[in-house]
């Protein structure tokens, strides 16, 4: 066993960021596939790019196409189809045989459409239909105009990968109790979050989606970006009780103070398990509630040991 099918074996998936004909042709993607456990491919309008000027594997293909009037993009997307419809072939037992978790190969709609939503949706839906191949991702980049085109992609029954185009820090974070997505990181600047979903509309979206998908799971909205995924039951109303149970301070003597109170919160449950909460709206803004409570507190305290003084 060499040093890729053993890393494969410890659950890493390995991806060719790379295409061309030749890989194609000369069987040196199939060997890949077989010898160095590779289960996946990605590609961009730049790969290709490269691909078609540093070779000589395109030039019949395109002088064949140019004579029958094709040209620019709907030459270029032919041609990158029919490689990647190849590819997607050799990658298909893989994929078939772990329930479509790897195997896939992507092909990205054009940089051209980067802010046009319309545009963006109607070139993945295309590109999926000519492919025919349930193993290929459309990739989509994730520009203002590219998050909607997404998601509208996804409900349509596209694959479809996508391509931040600015994120701050980590997007998936595995919390123990819960797995975590932040659309555009967990650092990101409170303003930038703030103006992404200010509706909630994009997140319900997203929620509603993967309740179909993960019906064994529970799906929660969480900060300004946040989506929750956890184990039916396993919330943070679970957490309070806990809580209740470990310390032996009841419900009613609790405090919490949270963003997400409401209905499809990930704190909406500490809210039905009976405990008095505070509806904030950032971290911020928890910050001073916290003060303005220890601050209180403490003029209680001082007014009390005053009370025991004049005794």
């Amino acid at each position: 066993m060499n040093a890729m099918q053993q890393l494969h074996g410890l659950g890493q998936s390995l991806w060719l960021d790379n295409i061309t004909h030749g890989l194609l042709t000369s069987g040196t993607l199939g060997r890949y596939i077989e010898e160095l456990a590779v289960t996946g491919l990605t590609s961009n309008p730049t790969i290709f790019d490269h691909a078609i000027k540093d070779g000589e594997f395109y030039d019949d293909a395109i002088r064949r196409r140019s004579l029958a009037g094709k040209s620019d993009e709907a030459l270029f997307f032919e041609l990158a189809t029919e490689d990647l419809v190849q590819a997607a072939d050799l990658f298909r037992p893989p994929h078939d045989a772990i329930g479509g978790v790897d195997g896939w190969v992507s092909l990205e709609v054009s940089p051209l459409l980067a802010d046009d939503t319309a545009g963006s949706i109607k070139a993945a839906a295309e590109l999926h239909a000519r492919a025919e191949r349930p193993n290929l991702f459309i990739k989509i980049p994730a520009t203002r105009a590219g998050i909607p085109a997404i998601e509208e992609s996804t409900f349509a029954g596209v694959p479809v990968d996508f391509r931040i185009e600015a994120t701050w820090g980590e997007q998936i974070e595995d919390r123990r109790s819960q797995i975590t997505f932040s659309a555009l990181g967990q650092q990101a600047p409170i303003e930038e979050k703030e103006k992404w979903d200010p509706d909630f509309a994009k997140r319900k979206k997203r929620q509603a989606r993967l309740e179909q998908l993960i019906p064994g799971f529970s799906v929660r909205l969480g900060g300004t970006t946040s989506v929750d995924v956890t184990k039916l039951g396993i919330d943070k109303g679970y957490g309070m009780r806990k809580l209740r149970d470990t310390l032996g301070i009841g419900l009613h003597e609790m405090l919490f103070i949270g963003d997400a109170l409401f209905p499809g919160g990930n704190d909406y449950p500490v809210k039905e398990a009976g405990v008095e909460s505070i509806q904030v709206r950032d971290p911020n803004e928890t910050k001073r509630v916290i003060e303005a409570i220890v601050a209180c507190l403490g003029r209680a305290r001082h007014a009390t040991l005053r009370e025991d003084d004049m005794r």
